[in-house]
């Protein structure tokens, strides 16, 4: 347990011990909800890490942004009017 401050924008610094702890990086995404105990903050993890392995790649298109635009016209053209 640690004794940390709040400031005037209501921000309070995890210790890094902490942060390590429980996973929580820089840049990623933690859930906030208040009970009748206090304030509760609980590490999301990130939907890569999630999926990271669930697919094999033969192998990768050159342009991933072309790829990822031909695929999503293919797609919208495949909808039912």
């Amino acid at each position: 347990m640690e004794t940390v401050r709040v400031d005037g924008k209501g921000r309070i610094i995890i210790p890094k011990n902490m942060r390590e702890k429980a996973g929580v990086k820089e840049g990623s995404y933690v859930k906030i909800r208040v009970d009748e105990k206090g304030i509760m903050i609980e590490p999301l993890k990130s939907i890569a890490d999630k999926y990271f392995g669930a697919f094999k790649i033969m192998k990768w298109p050159e342009d991933l942004d072309e790829f990822i635009i031909e695929v999503v016209r293919k797609w919208w053209s495949r909808k039912p009017t």
